[in-house]
């Protein structure tokens, strides 16, 4: 059966890419250059748990979340509300994001910005270098064992960081094995893109607390927010919520009052 996660990764990999990317001089410029804003840093420098506020247009399930926002001062109102990172989706073919939004959001905050794309490509991972990105999202789900490995690897070596997601202790394992940093619960099931906002509490004490924790999708009020942070959570990453509402920025406020 043809699912959600099938379509968009076979997709990624028949894109023609029509970038001039220059591994060697790309490494060399980052070795050379201070790292970049640390993603990992400004979750865990938080005094209670952090807010990665997502800019997300579109979904191949929901359809247009809000198609006119406009990128440059939605991130400007995360910053104020006081989202700790911001998170791009540039995917273009099936959720009407492109890399020119996040290299909006780099002009426009100091905050660590997360590429939220679909990497399956080495390619992907200088390219998210090369428009600012601070760190990228590896789905365990539809990489190798030795991919994601590389791309970890890879992300390092360009001073970036990154967000490798699971959604079982399989791929838990996976991404503790390919020496993940920062572990993304993701409650969306990629294949039917129906959520379980139980996922991230069943996984919690299965990740070791030496990594980042990071809980995904379907959180819809400060009650969810307490109860991930209780379950040992660093940051819960949140779109679909914020995009819908008519003052992301007092939303925002809300969710992380104490």
């Amino acid at each position: 059966m043809k699912t959600y996660l099938d379509e968009i990764i076979r997709w990624h990999l028949d894109e023609k890419i029509t970038a001039d990317l220059n591994e060697n001089e790309i490494l060399r410029i980052s070795s050379s250059t201070s790292p970049s804003k640390s993603f990992s840093s400004a979750i865990i420098s938080q005094e209670n748990i952090s807010v990665i506020a997502e800019i997300k247009k579109k979904s191949p399930s929901l359809g247009y979340i809000n198609k006119e926002v406009l990128v440059g001062r939605q991130a400007l109102r995360y910053k104020r509300g006081g989202a700790a990172c911001i998170s791009v989706l540039t995917d273009g073919n099936f959720f009407d994001g492109k890399n020119e939004d996040l290299l909006t959001v780099r002009s426009t905050v100091d905050l660590p910005i997360l590429r939220k794309d679909f990497v399956v490509r080495r390619s992907d991972v200088f390219e998210s270098k090369v428009i600012g990105a601070d760190a990228i999202l590896l789905i365990v789900a539809a990489l190798s064992d030795s991919d994601l490995k590389e791309f970890i690897s890879l992300a390092k070596e360009l001073n970036m960081e990154a967000l490798v997601e699971i959604h079982d202790l399989n791929e838990l394992d996976r991404a503790i094995d390919a020496q993940a940093e920062i572990i993304g619960v993701n409650q969306r099931d990629l294949y039917t893109f129906e959520v379980d906002r139980s996922r991230a509490l069943k996984l919690a004490e299965q990740i070791p607390n030496t990594l980042v924790k990071v809980a995904e999708s379907g959180i819809k009020d400060r009650s969810d927010i307490i109860e991930l942070e209780s379950a040992g959570y660093d940051a819960v990453l949140i779109g679909e919520l914020l995009m819908k509402s008519e003052d992301c920025e007092a939303e925002l406020r809300n969710l992380m009052v104490r």
